[in-house]
């Protein structure tokens, strides 16, 4: 395979990407650099005056703020992003051809009683609020402790946070309603629910608002009405582990699946290499008729009309709109700027701009319909493509997708990250050197893309990856133990 040294991504862009480091003087897309450009970073392949129109992936990702000169770096001192305020949008469906008919694979997973499927066959120790963590976390090793290898789960687990009491309004519902649907996630063959006594998120009226939920599946336990919490909660494991212990995997179609799509840590690769692959993959689970869910809405800012011009029909349309609309006024009622994203680690990996940004975290979406838009308190019902309202902070957006019902997460990064959510993580590097350097990190390498290996090839490894991680294989967040949630709060604290 020969090693690409840059890319011009479409044929209208005025800036070809680094692929490896380049030096000063080298010749790169039939311009000589004038300065040493870093991987991932942007040059000029021709002139541009102040205030012009910056273009890459065939669109704007900003304006230059100086004059720009054929071979030089183009970056936040010489770039800036042309978004400002709101936007009116308007509906024009694009055409797309449906994608074309796959042959699925194969699954092993776990049939509910309710007809759902999960991935894994775990115990989980669910608080009702903060203060109840380090009991959740007794309970949990002491279980341990006693059973050693747990034969016939796939562990026992807690996921503690520090919410549940002293909230009010929308965060004290958003904090119950999350947890509720963690207690009833196909994922656990048994979940404990731990709450204190005294807290806001009352166990009553949790219990109540729960809806169905499998009775001989779900334990419920107040700390404050027993004498000790640690040996109660062992005993109600010992239940819910003797009927979860001989559920057994069953062959089901990998449509199946419902995947979320996320990226985190990203760098000028993302948008080249693992996200337009999670895009083919997502693609692929349309015509196999499965269901990805793409979330992190700020940083669809700048691709957003992109997306809108995919909605299936008007409706859906207008739901990416408020969607859209909606997360800008959170941001106003707040006082912050809508449009200042990209992070210090974009920057440094050659992201300048939101719109630089967003043009390359949407690649994860394919090309496929926008078949639905999600919002608090929605769960999934659609096949194809969904969006999901929520914020582009790792951990809260993998907590939000797991919780609208994701089975696993396929997370691409570009400058590493360890975290994993409370459903397998698959992390996907854009570059070779961050799957090398962090093998305890990674699980899937999209960086030989840029050394020649084609997208087809690298689309069969990674649907053969999902596969296996669907039936059972762990994921290197599940091998460290890095599982934790992280819920969106959006008020104040009493």
């Amino acid at each position: 395979m020969t090693m690409k040294k840059t890319i011009v991504i479409t044929p209208s862009d005025s800036v070809g990407v680094a692929l490896v480091p380049l030096k000063k003087g080298e010749t790169a897309e039939g311009v000589t650099l004038t300065e040493d450009i870093e991987k991932g970073h942007k040059f000029a392949l021709k002139p541009i005056k102040t205030g012009d129109k910056i273009i890459k992936y065939g669109e704007v990702i900003g304006r230059a703020t100086a004059d720009i000169t054929a071979g030089e770096h183009i970056h936040s001192h010489n770039m800036t992003t042309c978004l400002d305020g709101t936007l009116e949008y308007s509906y024009s469906r694009k055409d797309i051809a449906p994608a074309a008919g796959v042959k699925p694979l194969t699954v092993n997973v776990y049939e509910r009683k309710n007809g759902e499927v999960g991935i894994r066959n775990e115990l989980w120790v669910i608080p009702t609020v903060g203060c109840v963590n380090a009991q959740a976390r007794a309970i949990v090793d002491a279980f341990r402790r006693k059973h050693g290898e747990l034969p016939g789960i796939d562990g026992c687990f807690t996921f503690t946070h520090p919410y549940g009491c002293s909230q009010i309004g929308e965060d004290h519902e958003r904090t119950k309603r999350l947890l509720q649907r963690m207690v009833k996630h196909p994922n656990a063959g048994g979940v404990l629910v731990l709450g204190l006594g005294c807290e806001n998120n009352r166990m009553d009226v949790f219990r109540e608002t729960l809806g169905e939920y499998d009775e001989s599946r779900t334990g419920f336990l107040i700390a404050q009405d027993v004498p000790d919490e640690i040996a109660e909660g062992v005993n109600l494991l010992e239940k819910l582990y003797e009927n979860a212990k001989n559920d057994k995997r069953v062959e089901k179609d990998i449509s199946c699946l419902k995947v979320g799509l996320k990226c985190g840590g990203s760098d000028g690769l993302s948008g080249i290499t693992a996200n337009p692959l999670v895009g083919r993959f997502s693609d692929y689970m349309a015509a196999a008729g499965g269901t990805t869910v793409l979330t992190e809405v700020p940083e669809m800012f700048g691709a957003e009309q992109l997306l809108m011009d995919r909605a299936k029909d008007e409706q859906t349309f207008d739901k990416i709109v408020e969607l859209i609309n909606g997360f800008k006024t959170y941001y106003r009622k707040h006082d912050q700027p809508v449009y200042e994203n990209p992070s210090p680690g974009n920057k440094a990996g050659g992201i300048t701009t939101l719109e630089d940004k967003s043009l390359g975290c949407t690649q994860k979406s394919g090309t496929q319909a926008v078949c639905d838009v999600l919002f608090d308190g929605d769960t999934l019902t659609a096949h194809g493509l969904n969006l999901l309202n929520g914020p582009g902070n790792d951990m809260v957006a993998v907590t939000n997708l797991a919780c609208a019902g994701c089975h696993l997460v396929l997370f691409t990064t570009g400058r590493g990250t360890p975290f994993g959510g409370f459903v397998p993580t698959i992390k996907i590097s854009t570059n070779s050197d961050l799957a090398a350097r962090k093998p305890n990190w990674i699980d899937f390498d999209a960086g030989t893309i840029v050394a020649g290996d084609s997208f087809d090839s690298k689309l069969g490894e990674l649907i053969k990856l999902v596969a296996e991680v669907a039936s059972g294989r762990q994921t290197v967040n599940e091998r460290y133990n890095s599982r934790d949630i992280a819920l969106f709060k959006t008020g104040v604290t009493l």
